[in-house]
């Protein structure tokens, strides 16, 4: 693989988020640089690693690739907009929340003699598939507080998350992939100093 090549890598949840997760399926920068969504396939292997996968679905509609990207582009200018009060164009989400909607029905329960709530998808297409992300993105830019969501402190890491931390004092994206290795370059720089 040349060296500038986007390359495919599994997926890091450390957004403690939903939304976040998502916008994280691209980090890195330069040659280490790493697109999770190469083709549809990738995209349902997220979701399911996500758990946002509806049981039974083992293909993945046309167009997944397609609507996830446009979905993630998205969901990150409207964040980097509502992180900096400003106004970001929502037309992307909100087609995904419209088509991926899920019906509700009342329907008899005879294990449990009563009726209850069923909620249905209307069809298993792109947006349907990705109507809990776009979701997630709503409660994130809605619901929580944006000053606790931050991109990791390493001069070489691209990935979001929220502090969701007693003391909000969180830094890296997880101690695991940047902590230990920023915490040992400071020793040294600080040791050879």
């Amino acid at each position: 693989m040349p060296e500038n090549a986007t390359a495919q890598k599994a997926p890091l949840f450390v957004g403690d988020d939903l939304a976040l997760d998502f916008i994280n399926s691209e980090f890195g920068v330069g040659p280490a640089h790493h697109e999770c969504f190469t083709d549809d396939h990738a995209v349902l292997a997220w979701l399911k690693l996500a758990g946002v996968l509806p049981h039974g679905i083992e293909a993945p509609p046309k167009g997944l690739m397609k609507l996830a990207l446009q979905l993630r582009e998205s969901a990150k200018c409207l964040l980097n907009a509502a992180k900096l009060g400003g106004e970001a164009d929502a037309s992307i989400v909100n087609h995904v929340l419209r088509a991926g909607r899920r019906s509700k029905e009342l329907e008899w329960d005879s294990a449990s003699n009563a009726f209850k709530v069923v909620r249905r998808r209307l069809q298993e297409d792109a947006a349907s598939l990705l109507e809990p992300v776009a979701q997630a993105v709503v409660m994130l830019l809605t619901d929580a507080p944006l000053d606790l969501v931050r991109q990791c402190e390493a001069h070489d890491c691209t990935l979001m998350f929220h502090d969701r931390t007693k003391s909000h004092r969180r830094r890296w994206c997880s101690m695991a992939v940047c902590g230990n290795r920023m915490k040992v370059a400071a020793f040294r720089s600080r040791k050879k100093g």
